[in-house]
C-alpha cells in the first residue's frame, strides 16, 4: 500500500514525529542528535525561508520526508524547485516510499509552473542515484557546484 504523503508545518499535529525524523536523518549523517534545535531549525525554515517539509505515513508513522524550496529562474522570469532533503527511515526502504516522495515533489513543481527540479547527492548514493536516473534527473554539463565556507 503506497504511503499516504502529508504537508506538514511546525502547526500540525504531525509535526513533533516529522521532526524527529528529520533529526534521524541527521544522525543518519553523521551528525548529534538533538531534537529541540532540529525542531527549531525546521520551525525557522519553513515559517521564515518557505521550507515546505512533506511526509510520507505509513500505517499513520511517519516513514519518510522531502523537504523543498521554490527558488527565482531570473532569466526566464520564472521559478525552479530544489529538492533540499530526502530521508526514508531505514527500515521503511525498499517500500517505494522515496518514489513516492519525489514523484509528489514533480508533480507539484510542474503543477506550479516550475521550470525545472534539482538536486544535490553524495557521489557513493548510487540506491538515490539510480532512483534520480529513473526519474529522468541528468547531470547539468557544463557546470560546477562552488562553494565558499563562510563558517568552520
Amino acid at each position: 500500500m503506497p504511503p499516504t504523503l502529508v504537508r506538514v508545518t511546525p502547526e500540525h499535529a504531525g509535526f513533533p514525529a516529522a521532526a524527529a525524523l528529520f533529526d534521524d536523518y541527521r544522525v543518519h549523517y553523521g551528525r548529534p542528535s538533538d531534537p529541540s534545535a532540529t525542531a527549531g531549525w525546521l520551525t525557522r525554515q519553513i515559517t521564515t525561508y518557505g521550507l515546505t517539509l512533506t511526509v510520507a505515513l505509513q500505517s499513520s508513522r511517519p516513514a519518510g520526508l522531502i523537504t523543498t524550496l521554490v527558488l527565482p529562474a531570473s532569466l526566464r522570469l520564472g521559478q525552479v524547485r530544489s529538492v533540499r532533503d530526502l530521508f526514508v527511515d531505514p527500515a521503511q526502504r525498499r517500500d517505494g516510499v522515496a518514489r513516492t516522495l519525489m514523484e509528489h515533489a514533480i508533480a507539484e513543481a510542474r503543477a506550479a509552473g516550475a521550470l525545472r527540479i534539482s538536486l544535490q547527492t553524495e557521489p557513493g548514493n548510487t540506491a538515490a542515484q539510480a532512483l534520480y536516473a529513473e526519474l529522468g534527473f541528468r547531470p547539468v554539463p557544463d557546470l560546477d557546484s562552488l562553494t565558499l565556507p563562510l563558517t568552520s
